[in-house]
C-alpha cells in the first residue's frame, strides 16, 4: 500500500508531466496562453475525473462525464470551440497514454 507521501509525489509529478503535454499540444494549435494555464487545466481534468470516479464508480460512464467535463474546462480555459478541445483533448490523451507508458520505463523498475 502506498504511503500518503508517495501518493501526493506520484500526483504532483503526474500533474506536471500533463501540464506539460497540454502546454506543447495546445502551442502546436497556436494558442497563446502559458503553462500556467496548462497547469490549471491539468489540475481542473484531475479534479473533474476524481469527482466522476468518486460519483459514478470506475466505469464507463464516469469516464465519459469525466471527458465530457474535462472537455467544457480545457474549451472555457483557451477559449477555444467544441471541435478544437475535442481534437486537442484526443491529441492530448494518446501522448499522455505513449508518456505514461515509456516514463516508468525509463528510471527501471522501483
Amino acid at each position: 500500500m502506498a504511503t500518503l507521501a508517495a501518493t501526493v509525489v506520484f500526483f504532483i509529478v503526474g500533474l506536471i508531466v500533463s501540464a506539460i503535454i497540454i502546454y506543447v499540444i495546445t502551442k502546436l494549435f497556436r494558442e497563446k496562453e502559458g503553462i500556467g494555464t496548462a497547469l490549471l487545466a491539468a489540475l481542473a481534468g484531475a479534479i473533474i475525473y476524481a469527482l466522476a470516479y468518486y460519483s459514478l464508480g470506475h466505469g464507463l460512464l464516469a469516464a465519459l462525464i469525466g471527458g465530457f467535463g474535462w472537455l467544457l474546462a480545457l474549451g472555457s480555459l483557451y477559449n477555444i470551440g467544441w471541435l478544437k478541445a475535442l481534437v486537442v483533448a484526443v491529441i492530448v490523451w494518446i501522448v499522455a497514454a505513449i508518456v505514461g507508458f515509456v516514463l516508468p520505463t525509463v528510471v527501471g523498475p522501483l
